[in-house]
């Protein structure tokens, strides 16, 4: 088993100064913690792997391909693999569990 707290995967990411923190990384998928700030701009592009995000906390819109919908604490949402995505209008810190199938590149 590996189990994991939310709050000491914050600070990890936070002391190594980056939005996203991977955190574990199995055969057939890869989970990680993907922050931002409010007011901050993301800078994803697509991704070659289906991804499904769990809003931990905060407050945003997401757009997903053509659709956009405002997500909040306990929000979840797809993301087809080659899709085009991003937050945006972050009006409180956006914490977000992220995972991705297969693992990430």
């Amino acid at each position: 088993m590996k189990a994991f707290r939310l709050e000491e995967l914050e600070a990890e990411r936070a002391a190594n100064e980056g939005a996203y923190l991977q955190f574990l990384r199995e055969r057939h998928m890869s989970v990680g913690l993907y922050a931002l700030d409010k007011g901050a701009q993301d800078p994803q592009t697509p991704h070659g792997q289906d991804e499904v995000y769990f809003v931990v906390s905060g407050r945003a819109a997401v757009t997903v391909g053509e659709e956009t919908t405002q997500v909040a604490r306990g929000s979840v949402v797809y993301v087809p693999a080659g899709v085009r995505h991003r937050f945006h209008h972050i009006s409180e810190d956006l914490r977000v569990l992220v995972v991705f199938s297969p693992p990430e590149s």
